[in-house]
């Protein structure tokens, strides 16, 4: 169930295939990382529903062509914890809450929706936090065009320490560049 609403949402909002293509970049790190197959899968599990709380952001907004008002920029920042909301009864999805919780957390703590700093943001969704910038960055939205790779990662470097946990970009950048990941719609 949550898997078709995290496509219809795609669907709905322009992003097909957004929640595939920022597992397909987040699990060459995480092996790296030394997970194991039970966390490998339950990233696999996460990724694609974590911005699931986007079904309470209305079309206009996730389509808005110029800036966000702040009105707008408020009901965008609401997603974590309406996905969080949409997650946390089904016993089975559980292990998501990471990834649909915290992924706009800022190493730095001025993300959302806690502020949360450092390592106190549990490492699913700081990974995930990467994977999903670069694929914004290098897929085109309404309101921009996409980025190159080249400098959708000079932009994970220059976010290091700031939006990004340090070792996790750097590690994600040296994966890139030493293999580029192969990904699909």
């Amino acid at each position: 169930m949550l898997t078709a609403i995290s496509r219809a949402l795609e669907e709905r909002d322009q992003t097909h295939g957004h929640g595939a293509r920022v597992a397909a970049l987040a699990e060459p790190i995480a092996y790296q990382l030394g997970w194991d197959a039970r966390r490998i899968s339950r990233l696999r599990f996460g990724a694609p529903l974590h911005d699931i709380g986007k079904v309470s952001v209305r079309r206009d907004v996730l389509l808005k062509v110029g800036p966000l008002t702040l009105d707008e920029l408020a009901e965008i920042r609401v997603h974590p914890r309406a996905g969080a909301q949409l997650v946390l009864p089904l016993r089975e999805a559980r292990h998501a809450l990471p990834y649909v919780l915290f992924h706009h957390e800022w190493w730095n703590g001025s993300g959302y929706p806690i502020g949360l700093r450092g390592p106190a943001i549990p490492v699913e969704a700081r990974l995930l936090a990467i994977a999903d910038a670069f694929d914004a960055m290098t897929s085109a939205r309404p309101y921009r065009h996409a980025l190159t790779h080249d400098r959708a990662l000079a932009e994970v470097d220059a976010c290091a320490g700031t939006q990004f946990d340090p070792t996790l970009a750097t590690l994600f950048c040296q994966t890139w560049a030493s293999q580029p990941i192969v990904l699909s719609a």
